[in-house]
């Protein structure tokens, strides 16, 4: 049934990726390499719907759109699955609004890592989002409705150009700027093509509501921005907040009466939790608050169901090693063990200690830049005695980036793999963001990046196989097709054997060999069959 505000988001960025959210990355690989039918079944598979064509489970950003509508007065709202969309427009839609996702045009560093190194094309992030846009501009021209698109990827749409069938982009928080300017939108009033908050349009944390029908995964966020402010960084220090125990409480119990017994904790910075920006206690841990906010989430109770997971999505090493009390803390009262452990994302970014001072200085605080290879040692082991993996990221190819910075940051990176620590460390190019300091930055092509990146990437790469190889039981157990899960295990067993010679010519070539891949096209029919040919040859240790 047609709705009068229809909120939606391209695949990538609604699906909930069969349960195992790290198998989203495939999205960022380029489509020609992927065949849609391993998305649609494996990868990808399309969100759920109620018989009204309702999603079952959305995307946090979509459900806190859909709080901020219904807590403004407009109750006719529906967040819907893309492939629905059809069914859930009609003569009497006012507004369709859409979530940009992280990476709408495949300009994220994933996908830019990804599609430099095989070979390039159009990602399938940016083909979802061209497939929805597409939709969403005839449905338009049929029925009239105003578009918006918001989202954390509006910034590549700054940046590489605004999709034509979109009204208005709004920029960061919505739950001031949406309900001023809805009215004037819908009734075909002069409105900025851009819209962002005001100093004083960024809502305090006790004024933003809680989501009132369930978050794929999970999810319910704990933290908005974050206060380090590194340069290469759209996230500004200015508008970091805790959320309030009692709005995040009454998430988990929306998610939970839905079925959700784990809580997927939304955060730039779980250690930060609590903390003030300014002051004489900034960026420091506090720990009561974060055991508070943990021992809440734990009693609640929902439909009969209680938490029994809590897992975080971000986190810094140098509170780690501040307050190792609260990381202990935090694996306990989450339910980590050796079966269920977390696998944040933590910004490692360089070994390189003027790298650090000039670009990102309050990544270490409250410890000085110098301790910065100690740090990240000290850290990662913290995090792996309590059953948390960390998947570092690494930023390679600064201006003024020199051999010495390079061979630092290679020097961290051997340093990791000879403590033998599970982790994951992944090299990405510095990618300029609309709304960061670097923004004037070119985009990365091979020629562009240092050669010695392409010695970080080789070393990173061989480890991050073995770890993955080890660790896929238990990075696997929460996907819902246990028939996938055995599958993608033993293909990790067998495929990755194989990898190991690709990222050694890329080294040798300084990725050049990546050319190799340019002309490989298997999202067709054919792609498909030889796909499936070329993993059972490669599964049976079978050769040419």
């Amino acid at each position: 049934m047609p709705w009068e505000f229809v909120l939606t988001a391209d695949r990538s960025s609604f699906t909930d990726y069969g349960g195992n959210s790290s198998l989203g990355y495939v999205a960022c690989m380029p489509a020609r390499l992927v065949p849609r039918l391993f998305m649609d079944r494996f990868f990808a598979p399309p969100a759920e719907a109620d018989g009204e064509g309702k999603a079952v489970y959305a995307p946090y950003a979509l459900r806190k759109v859909e709080a901020v509508l219904v807590n403004a007065g407009y109750r006719d709202v529906a967040v819907v699955p893309p492939e629905r969309l059809e069914r859930a427009v009609g003569p009497g839609t006012k507004l369709v609004g859409v979530s940009a996702g992280h990476d709408p045009y495949g300009l994220s560093p994933v996908s830019t890592f990804l599609t430099m190194i095989l070979g390039g094309g159009e990602t399938w992030t940016a083909r979802f989002f061209r497939e929805l846009g597409e939709r969403v501009e005839r449905l338009k021209a049929k029925y009239g409705f105003k578009a918006i698109v918001g989202g954390p990827g509006v910034e590549q749409l700054m940046r590489a150009g605004r999709p034509r069938w979109a009204d208005v982009i709004f920029v960061d928080d919505v739950e001031v700027t949406l309900p001023k300017w809805l009215p004037k939108i819908l009734a075909g009033e002069e409105v900025p093509p851009v819209i962002r908050p005001g100093v004083d349009e960024y809502p305090a944390a006790e004024d933003i509501p809680a989501i009132v029908n369930p978050a794929r995964l999970g999810e319910v966020q704990i933290t908005r921005g974050c206060p380090r402010g590194c340069q290469f960084c759209s996230v500004t220090p200015v508008t970091f907040r805790s959320i309030p125990i009692s709005t995040v409480v009454r998430e988990v119990e929306v998610n939970l009466r839905a079925g959700w017994t784990q809580v997927d904790l939304i955060t730039d910075d779980l250690l930060l939790y609590g903390t003030s920006p300014y002051g004489p206690n900034r960026l420091r841990v506090n720990h009561d608050a974060i055991v508070k906010l943990y021992e809440a989430i734990r009693s609640v109770e929902a439909g009969g169901r209680k938490v029994r997971h809590i897992f975080f999505s971000h986190v810094s090493a140098a509170p780690v090693v501040e307050s190792p009390k609260t990381v202990k803390a935090v694996a306990e009262l989450g339910g980590l063990g050796p079966d269920k452990g977390d696998t944040p994302v933590i910004g490692l970014e360089t070994g390189s200690v003027r790298i650090l001072n000039k670009y990102m200085r309050n990544k270490a605080y409250p410890y000085p830049p110098e301790r910065w290879h100690d740090l990240i040692i000290e850290a990662t082991a913290i995090l792996n005695e309590n059953h948390i993996y960390p998947a570092y990221t690494m930023t390679i190819g600064y201006p003024d980036e020199t051999e010495e910075d390079i061979r630092q940051s290679l020097e961290i990176v051997d340093k990791i793999v000879d403590h033998g620590f599970v982790a994951w460390i992944f090299p990405l190019p510095v990618v300029p963001m609309y709304t960061s300091a670097l923004r004037n930055l070119r985009h990365p092509t091979l020629d562009y990046l240092p050669e010695g990146f392409w010695d970080i990437l080789y070393a990173s790469w061989r480890y991050d196989l073995r770890v993955t190889r080890r660790l896929a039981p238990v990075l696997l157990q929460n996907s819902r097709n246990k028939v996938v899960s055995k599958i993608v295990s033993y293909m990790i067993d067998k495929v990755f054997s194989s990898l190991d010679s690709m990222f050694q010519q890329l080294r040798e070539s300084r990725g050049r060999s990546s050319s190799l891949l340019s002309s490989i096209y298997l999202d067709n029919a054919l792609g498909v069959l030889k796909a499936i040919y070329w993993l059972t040859r490669i599964s049976f240790g079978l050769r040419e």
